[in-house]
């Protein structure tokens, strides 16, 4: 319901925008503009769902294989612990709980090719235990909330990118994003506990997010003993090193428990296929709504009226130049990242606006494109606390990234 309101904000909000433009402005390019939005986002929802097609159908197989040897299962046991005071409707050992946390790490990672369709096959095995098919239950939305306030420890991406457009030290936004990120997932879970009525002051909990935060801050202390050069090629290695061991790694269980892998492989990757053409439709409805609104030029128009606000109030707004990225990370990852770069080159790699708009790119991730992708796998229509707890996630992730910039670059 609430994805619906928005879906329809979206368009009225652009159309009345649009037609102030052309009545008070004469501005005639507004709506070809507009209409040409829609045809070119309805071709990429559509060429990001082709391309998630092979990276569905090998991730949905290896994680066939991984069910069957075995793999799942004993990650679900290690991790009851914890998953039942989180997911309390999830039973004890259930083979989701081992797909929720390869997903959190792949995303910790910074592997998003492996981690969408891992999460998906998360959300299929939430959905046989939800009773109401058509509506999220609580156990889907503390998992979309995890993926949405985006917790990477390795954002080898936006490092590329700084290096493209010359920064002179290209991974010093890596601690940033770290804190930031961290925050935001921290505040995402601790709301949806609160509005899930999950109590988080238990010694089981308190031990684990305590254990979390020292390990974040080790493997901060770790990465700065390391120049530029040396903690590109760390995260990189690592990451790349640990995706594929968990492809051995399933493979190997499933020889030992003399599961025929190849027929395995195959089984789930036709579920993968299938899932790439359910997907389609909510891609293609979320992705043209987001281009009719940044068309119309609300983004901007809504960019200025912060910066107006901020220096009425006598504040700095020098953060102001880069909300576009923050903005759009919730509603288009390729939009966020068209911002970020924007940003680098209009401003500079190494500014205050240019630093900050690739810490905001790796603080939180794309809110509604990941629910309209995992709660469309499934069927689910009606989202009901997700998107607010989603977004509360994504604004603790954008306040950190402003207050940690400022102590780090301003």
């Amino acid at each position: 319901m609430v994805l619906n309101y928005i879906w329809i904000a979206f368009f009225v909000i652009a159309f009345v925008i649009a037609l102030a433009k052309l009545i008070f402005w004469g501005d005639v390019s507004v709506f070809p503009a507009i209409m040409d939005s829609t045809f070119s986002t309805s071709k990429t929802a559509f060429e990001i769902s082709l391309g998630l097609t092979g990276v569905l159908t090998l991730w949905m197989g290896v994680m066939k294989i991984g069910e069957k040897g075995g793999v799942v299962n004993a990650l679900a046991r290690l991790l009851s612990p914890v998953f039942t005071r989180l997911f309390p409707d999830i039973p004890k050992g259930h083979p989701a709980t081992g797909s929720i946390f390869m997903n959190v790490a792949a995303n910790m990672l910074g592997l998003d090719n492996a981690a969408t369709p891992l999460g998906l096959k998360a959300m299929e095995q939430l959905q046989t235990l939800n009773k109401k098919k058509d509506t999220a239950s609580n156990s889907m939305i503390m998992f979309l909330v995890l993926n949405t306030s985006g917790l990477t420890l390795i954002p080898v991406s936006i490092m590329v990118y700084r290096a493209q457009q010359g920064a002179a030290q290209p991974t010093d936004i890596f601690v940033p994003i770290l804190l930031a990120t961290f925050c935001s997932t921290m505040v995402g879970v601790i709301v949806t506990s609160l509005v899930q009525r999950i109590n988080l002051l238990n010694r089981t909990l308190i031990l684990t997010l305590g254990g979390l935060c020292l390990a974040v801050a080790t493997i901060i202390w770790g990465f700065t003993q390391m120049d530029a050069e040396t903690m590109n090629v760390v995260s990189t290695t690592v990451a790349n090193i640990l995706l594929f061991s968990i492809i051995i790694a399933f493979i190997l269980a499933g020889v030992r428990k003399k599961v025929n892998v190849y027929d395995t492989f195959i089984e789930g990757a036709k579920d993968g296929f299938s899932t790439a053409v359910r997907i389609i439709p909510y891609l293609v409805a979320m992705l043209v709504a987001i281009g009719v609104f940044r068309a119309s030029g609300a983004m901007d128009a809504l960019i200025d009226g912060i910066a107006y606000v901020v220096s009425a109030c006598g504040g700095n707004a020098d953060f102001v130049g880069a909300l576009p990225t923050a903005l759009m990370k919730p509603l288009s990852g390729s939009g966020a990242r068209g911002m970020m770069v924007d940003a680098m080159a209009t401003y500079g790699a190494d500014s205050f606006v240019g630093r900050l708009s690739c810490v905001f790119q790796g603080a939180t991730d794309t809110t509604f494109y990941v629910l309209a992708v995992y709660f469309g796998s499934v069927g689910v229509r009606y989202t009901r606390h997700a998107v607010a707890c989603g977004l509360i996630a994504d604004l603790a992730g954008i306040i950190a990234a402003i207050a940690i910039c400022y102590l780090f670059f301003a």
